[in-house]
């Protein structure tokens, strides 16, 4: 990797923390359990072999080569996954255009379009280390009932990548399915290099076998010098703080900064430390908060580390073990991620499957306003007056990130209207990344939540409730969460999406 700015100027290499990023460094190369402290250590034991998925995933190849041989017949390729399991083919996909869809969310209407138009030449691939994701389960069952509706059977349509002798595992073998099976001892977010990132990719005809090649080298490369990656792990603990603006425009890697979003708010932001990635549209509105800013390419940001992507894959996953490390948290865990989950359970437990009538505050047009405010302009400076001094804004679109992108835009104009970092994610996607970091990390979040009226819903076979309840119960579960902390919390909810989205646009461009 080859890494260049002006903050390079910063490292102190006879410094406490730098001499602890070395002596950390080679424990990692050693799959020390030990690294991260005795508390982790544990965890740390059962999540270490994403060190040798370079080397160790070349076994993997044939198997693969095969599953794709299979499936040849199949020109279009959907993913059920979440986190880890998605956001690597993702950028996979990206950065050697290739089309695969992504299916991350429970919104009906996104939920059409993994559906599509024509199923007889779609294949599926479901992703999940043990198959209780509810989110990926519930995708599942979907398009098991969409194929043998459409007269097809699902057995020639999907197959599944899972952990060795999980749930799934064995449910899925036992029906017929096509199966590979991943290390079980990688954790979802360092996952990319494993089957759950290289098969997907491989069904679109991505070259899995150069990003393991250049993962190889890059390991070895920063094995042998450490200067490069001990040199941005310093600058990531010590010159970022809390926030780091990343931004992918220029590069040859699109989406890259989403995937590393997850790797590092996931993986640092517990104990009410960590450091909160914002993936950021270019240089001039990374800058916009403060933030520390990194690119891939160019120099017009304090950090610029630029190489191919499976170097990028295996460089930052190391960086953040790294940080984990010289921060004192456990990297391997995600202890508040579970919140979320138990207040959507709870929600539809007591909506008994379905969505309540909910009252809002008041309403301005196609929006309902849930907080404080008499207008839609009026909320949104409010929200923006109460976040705290050094504190963030995290915007959370519970909609369908096809039709509804143009909500996006939103995270530039709050970034530039309220002088904060801001962020923007999509639900519930947001939830397996930086939904962790929104609640173990430092306590200065404000929480805009978007949600919006379906057109259309899905009933899941085998639950007592739809897509579209699914999907409220994610979305008010994390308020929920969320309000116990006390923290700033605002939701808008469309009742018309596109106009809706118009108008709060229109609104926050007018502050």
């Amino acid at each position: 990797m080859k890494i260049s700015g002006p903050s390079l100027s910063a490292v102190d290499r006879e410094s406490d923390i730098y001499r602890k990023l070395r002596e950390t460094h080679p424990r990692i190369a050693k799959k020390d359990s030990q690294t991260w402290g005795s508390k982790a250590a544990a965890e740390a034991a059962v999540r270490l072999n994403w060190i040798d998925l370079p080397e160790a995933s070349q076994a993997l190849l044939p198997q693969i080569a095969d599953l794709v041989a299979k499936f040849s017949s199949h020109s279009r390729v959907v993913l059920c996954g979440m986190g880890g399991s998605s956001l690597g083919p993702e950028v996979i996909a990206l950065t050697y255009k290739k089309d695969i869809f992504i299916f991350d969310s429970t919104d009906p209407n996104y939920a059409q379009h993994a559906i599509g138009s024509d199923l007889a030449k779609t294949v599926v691939v479901v992703s999940s280390k043990s198959g209780s994701t509810i989110e990926t389960s519930s995708q599942r069952a979907l398009f098991q009932s969409q194929f043998e509706k459409a007269g097809l059977s699902p057995v020639d349509h999907m197959l599944f990548v899972t952990d060795p002798d999980s749930p799934l595992d064995i449910e899925v073998r036992a029906g017929g399915y096509s199966v590979i099976n991943a290390d079980p001892n990688v954790g979802g977010r360092f996952s990319v290099l494993s089957a759950f990132g290289l098969l997907p990719s491989a069904l679109v005809g991505a070259p899995i076998a150069d990003l393991l090649a250049d993962a190889r080298a890059e390991k070895s490369a920063f094995l042998e010098e450490d200067q490069a990656i001990l040199d941005v792990a310093y600058l990531l603990v010590t010159q970022a703080e809390q926030y780091i603006a990343f931004t992918d425009a220029g590069s040859t890697v699109p989406g890259l900064s989403d995937w590393i979003e997850q790797l590092i708010a996931e993986s640092t932001g517990k104990d009410s430390i960590g450091r909160l990635p914002i993936a950021t549209e270019d240089s001039p509105r990374a800058k916009v908060g403060g933030s520390f800013t990194v690119a891939y390419a160019g120099s017009s940001t304090d950090l610029t580390v630029e190489g191919p992507l499976g170097a990028h894959f295996i460089f930052w996953e190391w960086v953040t073990a790294l940080i984990g490390a010289a921060l004192k948290i456990d990297p391997f865990n995600q202890p508040n991620v579970t919140e979320a989950k138990e207040q959507t359970a709870a929600c539809l437990t007591e909506w008994n499957n379905s969505v309540p009538v909910l009252t809002p505050a008041c309403s301005e047009k196609s929006v309902e306003i849930f907080g404080d405010g008499q207008s839609l302009k009026d909320a949104l400076a409010t929200f923006i007056e109460d976040v705290k001094d050094g504190g963030y804004i995290a915007i959370m679109a519970y909609l369908d990130r096809r039709d509804d992108v143009k909500i996006a835009e939103l995270r530039s104009i709050l970034a530039e209207k309220s002088g904060h970092p801001t962020s923007f994610g999509w639900g519930p996607r947001f939830m397996h990344s930086t939904g962790q970091f929104h609640k173990g990390g430092q306590k200065n979040g404000s929480f805009l939540q978007i949600t919006g009226e379906t057109s259309i819903d899905y009933e899941i076979p085998g639950r007592r409730y739809s897509l579209r309840t699914l999907l409220f119960a994610q979305a008010i579960g994390d308020n929920r969460a969320l309000a116990t902390r006390k923290y700033p919390l605002l939701r808008l909810h469309l009742q018309k999406r596109s106009a809706g989205i118009d108008e709060i646009l229109a609104a926050a461009r007018s502050l």
